[in-house]
Parts: structure tokens; C-alpha cells; sequence
């Protein structure tokens, strides 16, 4: 099995991912606020699907069409620096999500794992984090 060797790169295992929605309207304004405080805006806005990124969408949401009941799915945005974090909980609280942690460091992660947690419209776990670890000192 491999290990993680404690170094951050910029590669990225996931091309993008898709969540079906109950209220497509109620998380496009939700997602449209929360993810322009990280850096990420509406790129793609199709009847089917609107896709969100910073130069091409990695992140869709659609109207719910297939499955049954709810599973919930937990999210990380990753923010450019603490203020970014702060800026995203705040807007999130202000559009009525639920507070799942408010923003602080979450050592046991890895130092400077500085994050904030909130339910979206559907239930979902969204978090943004900025992930301020530069390695050994």
C-alpha cells in the first residue's frame, strides 16, 4: 500500500463531480455565494446542469432525477488563505446553512489545516479549507 509522504502537490486525483439537487434554484444561490469566496464561480448554467470552477468546471449540480432517498456526501473547497475560509462561512450562515463547525484548525489533519464545515440546501457537508502546511520546518 502506499503512504502519503506528507508533500502537497497541485495533482489532482478527480477530473470533476456532480451532485444531483432536491431545490436546483435554492443550491445554485447557495453554491453561486458560498464558492465565489474561494475563488470559484457559475461557468456553465444549462437546464441540466451548472457547472462551477475557477477556469473550467469541476463542480456540477443538477436537479435530482435518479436514486432514491439521501446519502450524505461531504465536499472540501479548497480556499487560497484563512480569509477566504472566514468569507465563505459567513456568506454560507448568512444564506440560512446549517453550522457544522465553525472555522478553526484542525491539527490532527496536518498542521495549518485551517477549515470551516456547513450543510448545504440538500444536506450535503461543505467545507472550505485553506491547507497552509508547507511541510517540516
Amino acid at each position: 500500500m502506499a503512504r502519503w509522504s506528507g508533500v502537497w502537490s497541485n495533482v489532482h486525483m478527480l477530473d470533476h463531480i456532480a451532485l444531483q439537487c432536491a431545490d436546483i434554484d435554492a443550491s445554485v444561490r447557495f453554491y453561486s455565494a458560498v464558492l465565489s469566496k474561494v475563488g470559484v464561480h457559475l461557468l456553465v448554467d444549462t437546464p441540466d446542469a451548472m457547472g462551477f470552477g475557477e477556469s473550467r468546471p469541476t463542480f456540477w449540480i443538477g436537479p435530482w432525477r435518479t436514486g432514491e432517498g439521501f446519502r450524505e456526501s461531504h465536499i472540501a473547497f479548497a480556499a487560497p488563505d484563512r480569509e477566504s475560509v472566514l468569507a465563505f462561512f459567513h456568506t454560507a450562515v448568512a444564506e440560512g446553512a446549517e453550522v457544522l463547525y465553525e472555522p478553526a484548525e484542525w491539527p490532527q489533519y496536518h498542521p495549518g489545516y485551517y477549515a470551516a464545515f456547513v450543510r448545504d440546501p440538500d444536506g450535503n457537508n461543505v467545507e472550505a479549507v485553506f491547507s497552509g502546511y508547507t511541510g517540516p520546518a
